[in-house]
């Protein structure tokens, strides 16, 4: 199966607007095994194979022998393998491409990046596993490089990868511009109503062991041990690796990063305050934390894109009010290193209602990512103002404003919508409309301005 960066990155590497396309995304949701299938592609299509580069940059010793890996290894691979510089090869028409593994694990691979495309003519896909590396090298390489962010499995993939059947995708290459009509979630809201077996089966499985390739490409294994390979290969991984070093090689608190994102998973889907998490994380390792130091390892995780944290509106240039809003890449990362399963498909949550206020704050989170997740669009949430009720999430495309509510329950209730019609009339907003992210498919509200869509119709926007 070819996951949906499939073909980003193969029109990158055959006639992209830039040398370099960035594929960054969390530990285990398959970077490389769509760099193998580019790779696999090229050959079949008649590449030759000493035009192919690949290296993978783990940590290994020997790497440390060298003082700039990337421009040695590609000096190496044009003299002894191409046979001619990589200009002379672009000349012939034997253009080289490169492809450069968790190459964030190098420390200054975006100067060495920086140089070799700017001396020669070659097309290279770089992954990384680390948001927060990854940034620190695009100021360098401004206008090289395209960046592709890539969660966990979309619910289509899901549907793919089980041979459940194949749902197309709504959201178009062209842009966004099309989420700016009311018409086109309507649309959406139809296109899950006409794949609802597809759909219901591909969310029941979401569900049930969420969205890494692993879990539902090995539904041999039981769930206990796919916990297990989340914690070892995904969660411990990030912390005790990714992130372990600071800046000029100071150690961080493994400790701490363990807890606050301990305490993102408890209260994913939700914006806790600035005391709560002090209060929480001073009772846990009884000692005397700032702030800011909070801060910045939320910052740190949401650097590894296990979450990513929703900012406030910011509204006429006012100073932000609020604490983000916590949104896992998935919340199967979250039943994992709490060791607590809780549903989100509508049949399973009916048996377990008890969970049902656990679950909402999930689909708030699923939502929030999946949203955050699309390229272009900016995604901030609305906390309760003087006389302002709180919105859920805020999409902003362009200068319009589209807000959205998740009321993940069997009966809303008028009051449920409070949020949403208020802020659609406020004229200054610029909110012709609203989205009300449900349970079930049916309607949900007979506001005309409102378009209701249950959470695993939204889910196939991508």
């Amino acid at each position: 199966m070819r996951r949906w960066t499939f073909e980003p990155i193969l029109r990158g590497l055959k006639h992209g607007a830039t040398p370099v396309t960035v594929l960054r995304g969390p530990r285990q949701i398959g970077k490389t095994t769509v760099l193998n299938q580019a790779i696999d592609l090229l050959l079949r299509e008649g590449v030759s194979p000493r035009r192919i580069f690949r290296a993978q940059f783990d940590e290994l010793p020997q790497l440390k022998n060298l003082s700039e890996p990337i421009l040695e290894l590609s000096r190496w691979f044009a003299d002894r393998i191409v046979g001619k510089s990589f200009n002379q090869a672009a000349h012939d028409g034997e253009q080289a491409f490169l492809f450069l593994d968790e190459v964030q694990n190098l420390a200054d691979w975006a100067p060495q990046l920086k140089h070799l495309v700017d001396m020669h003519p070659v097309r290279v896909v770089v992954t990384g596993s680390s948001a927060l590396r990854i940034e620190a090298g695009r100021d360098s390489l401004a206008g090289r490089i395209t960046t592709l962010d890539m969660g966990p499995l979309l619910l289509r993939e899901i549907a793919e990868l089980r041979d459940f059947g194949e749902i197309p995708g709504m959201l178009p290459d062209t842009g966004l511009a099309s989420l700016k009509r009311k018409e086109f979630w309507r649309e959406l809201r139809d296109l899950g109503e006409r794949h609802c077996d597809v759909r219901n089966r591909a969310f029941e499985a979401f569900s049930e062991r969420g969205a890494y390739p692993a879990a539902q490409a090995r539904t041999d294994l039981p769930w206990k041990r796919i916990a297990e390979l989340l914690n070892e290969t995904v969660i411990k991984r990030a912390i005790q690796h990714d992130l372990r070093m600071g800046p000029r090689g100071q150690k961080r608190d493994e400790h701490l990063l363990e807890e606050v994102f301990r305490l993102a998973c408890r209260y994913a889907g939700q914006s806790p305050s600035q005391s709560f998490y002090l209060t929480e994380l001073r009772r846990s390792m009884n000692a005397n934390i700032g702030w800011q130091r909070v801060l910045a390892y939320l910052k740190f995780l949401d650097g590894t894109l296990l979450l990513r944290l929703i900012e406030p509106l910011e509204l006429r240039l006012k100073r932000k009010r609020g604490a983000h809003k916590l949104c896992l890449c998935d919340h199967a990362i979250r039943a994992a290193w709490l060791q607590e399963l809780i549903p989100l498909d509508p049949a399973t949550l009916e048996k377990q209602s008890h969970l049902s206020d656990l679950a909402g704050h999930l689909a708030e989170s699923a939502a929030g990512y999946f949203l955050r997740s699309i390229a272009g669009l900016e995604v901030a949430h609305f906390p309760e103002r003087a006389g302002e009720p709180e919105v859920d999430f805020i999409l902003t495309v362009g200068d319009q404003r589209i807000p959205l509510e998740v009321k993940y329950r069997r009966h809303i209730e008028y009051s449920d919508t409070l949020g949403l019609r208020s802020f659609i009339e406020k004229v200054h907003y610029n909110a012709p409309f609203g989205l009300l992210v449900t349970l079930l498919d049916r309607e949900a509200s007979d506001d005309p301005r409102i378009v209701s869509i249950p959470l695993s119709t939204l889910l196939l926007l991508r």
